[in-house]
């Protein structure tokens, strides 16, 4: 984690007190003074600021079912953002695990800890994201193969990796994939000469959405580690 980050997850100061502080000599990291605001620190290194100590806040892990016409993004823009949905402190050090386009509903994970988070989005980690699909057209089954297989998407040079392919019935089937490219559930179907008319993320790895339309919680402890056995 970069200084100017750990300095304000253990403290109430804006981002740019914290570079003042920093940049003035006024932080040391293992009883050393450190300038550089780009300094990398780790848990298990001793910070303070003015010869007191400073701990990280404990990182958070929320749930939440997405709305449509909402987006993945911590400020309002077109559509207003799914953290208004949040009454937590501290909103900003948040991130999103994974983004959902404004039009899809569904799981979102929310989390300040970027470790964790890289464990969910990364391909190589083999976390697979499941999607519940409407289409436009009755698909054919021969395309549980090809998606197997891997389709090349619009603009791309390399095939999809393997993403399971379930029907719930001609028009409605279920998705599994583990990477997570732009508009990719849509562009997989686009190649396949259908189209997406809803879209819904279902589940995470082992962790299936159980709230309403714009509720949330917290993870349990069980559930923040399901997603660090894809650790390598």
């Amino acid at each position: 984690m970069r200084l100017d980050k750990f300095v304000c997850k253990s403290t109430e100061l804006t981002k740019a007190e914290a570079h003042a502080f920093i940049e003035q000599g006024l932080v040391q990291v293992n009883h050393k003074v450190v300038t550089d605001i780009k300094s990398q620190v780790h848990q298990n290194n001793q910070v303070s600021l003015n010869q007191i100590a400073l701990n990280l806040r404990p990182f958070r892990y929320i749930l939440m079912h997405k709305p449509a016409n909402t987006i993945c993004s911590n400020l309002d823009e077109i559509y207003p953002s799914l953290f208004n949905f949040l009454e937590i402190d501290h909103k900003e050090e948040l991130h999103i695990v994974g983004r959902l386009d404004a039009d899809t509903t569904g799981m979102v994970l929310i989390t300040d800890d970027g470790h964790w988070s890289f464990n969910i989005t990364r391909p190589e980690k083999d976390c697979v994201k499941e999607y519940r699909v409407a289409l436009s057209q009755p698909l054919a089954e021969s395309a549980i193969e090809r998606f197997q297989q891997g389709v090349k998407l619009q603009g791309e040079a390399e095939l999809t990796l393997p993403a399971k392919l379930s029907f719930i019935d001609e028009k409605n089937v279920t998705l599994g994939i583990t990477q997570g490219k732009f508009h990719q559930v849509k562009r997989m179907f686009a190649a396949v000469g259908n189209r997406v008319i809803q879209l819904h993320r279902q589940k995470i790895g082992s962790l299936k959405l159980d709230l309403e339309e714009g509720q949330w919680r917290y993870l349990t402890q069980a559930e923040i580690d399901s997603f660090k056995t894809h650790e390598t």
